[in-house]
């Protein structure tokens, strides 16, 4: 029997186009023959759909889409849809209205639904706020085969690979224990760095443990800051792959069942390529991270309905690599970069942005701020006589340049990227309603280390990014000879506290031990602290750590926990 994938790439709310997406896939797909199609968790009104479940009006709209659906779908074809279904016991037994549900279609109907089991409630997850956790084991028999069904996190609760359980059910394993033939998974499971190499893994460990062969239908495409890879996969009991989709892409993946072992054989075709049926990871996390970017710089854009983009390019690293993410996800002609040099800006620096401009083929304009300065400066003058030059000033130049680029896509309905990194985003090195205006902050959750390995991968066979801005010290140039070691320490050291800080939540004394300066690290846990009021009012930006300042960041801006030894902020401390 064969069964594939169809790893869409859905709209949130867009019920009628995501509908035919999967009509499109599964038309495919009966032309190889297919007998069972799988698509990923709530593929039919996209992941996460958010508060627009509390509409009663969306949740009738995609039952009746459902419906139509299974009416138009090729009637000797079984399709898993991931969708919603109504809880018709809430008012009765309390609980959650709705279940995040897996459709089974055919012949025209829904023939049976299947409730996801376990709810993710951390990170970007906010499931128990809309769902109720599903309480049966989910199979269905199909051509002779008894398939057992999954939604995401029911494959995440393995004792045996994660050293703990976080629920008190497992669902693989009561699925095994019913002696099923396969087990399949509808997922949408988020991008972070290096995921897709821990969630093979996972299935692997799954597939060997239980002797289950394993189907893993995965969402691809960007919702707002989430991205999501794709890289569906299947693997045999022998915790073997036997096929993969493409990461970053949609794809159709068949692969045949056979039913007298029972076991997944590699006989797949992926897209009528038949050399094709395991597709390839990105070679290594500069491109992984790479593609997951411009995935969500593209998805962004288009589900936003934006065509084109503005960047502010000042000829530092950052910029450059928002610049060149922006023309491979939309087109050199859909980028606009403006360049806007102050009497503080170095020749090397507009030298610089043109030569990115010049590689890329991208279209500029110069605005110099000069005059716009002094007629700060002037209106200012009562009010600042007598103060020195200080921050204020130096943020005055920001917010112009700012105030400049959001005129432009006001305008002419662009799309302004924000440029600023992570590193800047996690101390405050940064300018609210200045470099952080925009709609999309494309690399906020990339470190300052990481956007300079990015650029020099990039550079790998042909210098794109200008040497020059790989080399020399980076600089906001907001005041003579200014550079930010002067404000912050060397980017490789502050990296590395801001890793263990908030990713691996160690604290100040732990950070210390691990031969940092603790004036260093003292001084930066507090900048973090008191920048939350700054990151709260930023664009959306994509996300591609375990722990972006996004969704999932729910610091209190107004925080007084205070380490008595030192009079300042524990933030992120406890793992002490």
């Amino acid at each position: 029997m064969k069964i594939a994938i169809a790893q869409t790439n859905p709209t949130i709310g867009e019920l009628a186009g995501n509908a035919c997406q999967i009509l499109q896939f599964a038309q495919q797909a009966q032309q190889q023959n297919v007998s069972l199609l799988l698509t990923s968790e709530l593929s039919l009104c996209g992941y996460p759909p958010k508060d627009l479940l509390l509409n009663a009006s969306f949740i009738n709209d995609m039952a009746a889409t459902l419906e139509q659906l299974a009416r138009d779908l090729p009637q000797n074809m079984a399709v898993l849809i991931g969708c919603v279904q109504i809880n018709h016991n809430f008012h009765q037994s309390g609980g959650k209205p709705l279940f995040n549900s897996a459709a089974l279609l055919h012949q025209g109907k829904v023939e049976q639904v299947f409730h996801k089991r376990l709810l993710p409630n951390y990170d970007v997850f906010d499931e128990h706020r809309y769902f109720e956790p599903g309480l049966q084991t989910n199979c269905f028999s199909f051509s002779s085969i008894k398939i057992g069904v999954s939604i995401c996190e029911d494959f995440w609760n393995d004792e045996d690979f994660w050293g703990k359980r976080s629920y008190a059910t497992n669902p693989i394993a009561d699925l095994a224990a019913l002696n099923v033939d396969l087990i399949v998974n509808l997922s949408a499971s988020p991008y972070s760095a290096a995921k897709p190499h821990l969630r093979e893994a996972m299935l692997r460990h799954a597939a060997i443990r239980y002797q289950k062969p394993i189907i893993y239908a995965n969402q691809v495409g960007a919702n707002d800051d989430l991205i999501f890879d794709g890289c569906s996969v299947g693997f045999n009991c022998k915790g073997e792959v036997i096929c993969r989709a493409s990461a970053f892409e949609t794809d159709l993946v068949v692969v045949e069942f056979d039913e007298k072992l029972p076991e997944l054989q590699p006989r797949a075709i992926t897209q009528g390529v038949a050399s094709q049926v395991i597709a390839p990871m990105p070679e290594n996390d500069d491109e992984e991270i790479w593609k997951a970017l411009v995935l969500g710089v593209r998805d962004y854009s288009r589900k936003c309905g934006f065509s084109k983009v503005v960047i502010g390019l000042s000829g530092g690293v950052d910029s450059a690599l928002v610049t060149q993410i922006a023309a491979s996800a939309l087109g050199k002609e859909n980028v606009l970069v403006i360049l806007m040099p102050s009497p503080y800006s170095s020749d090397h620096s507009v030298k610089d942005a043109l030569l990115l401009a010049k590689n890329l083929g991208i279209a500029t304009q110069t605005l110099p701020i000069g005059d716009l300065m002094q007629g700060y400066d002037k209106t200012l003058a009562p009010l600042f006589a007598d103060t020195p030059f200080g921050l204020a000033e130096e943020n005055i130049q920001s917010r112009i340049r700012g105030n400049l680029l959001m005129a432009i896509a006001n305008k002419f309905g662009y799309l302004l990227l924000s440029t600023g990194n992570k590193s800047e985003m996690a101390v405050g090195y940064c300018t609210l309603y200045g470099d952080m205006n925009g709609g999309l902050a494309a690399i906020a959750d990339v470190p300052k280390t990481r956007v300079y390995s990015i650029c020099n991968w990039l550079n790998r066979t042909t210098e794109i990014i200008p040497k020059n801005i790989l080399t020399k010290p980076p600089s906001a140039e907001l005041k003579p000879g200014q550079v930010d070691a002067d404000s912050l320490p060397p980017y490789d050291i502050l990296d590395d506290i801001l890793q263990r800080s908030i990713h691996n939540y160690q604290s100040a004394a732990q950070i210390v031990a691990a031969g940092h300066d603790k004036a260093t690290v003292t001084r930066i846990l507090a900048l973090v602290a008191r920048s939350e009021f700054k990151r709260r009012q930023a664009p959306p930006g994509l996300k591609i750590t375990d722990r972006a300042f996004g969704t999932g960041w729910r610091m209190p801006i107004a925080n007084k926990w205070i380490d008595a030894s030192t009079n300042q902020p524990k933030l992120l401390l406890a793992n002490s």
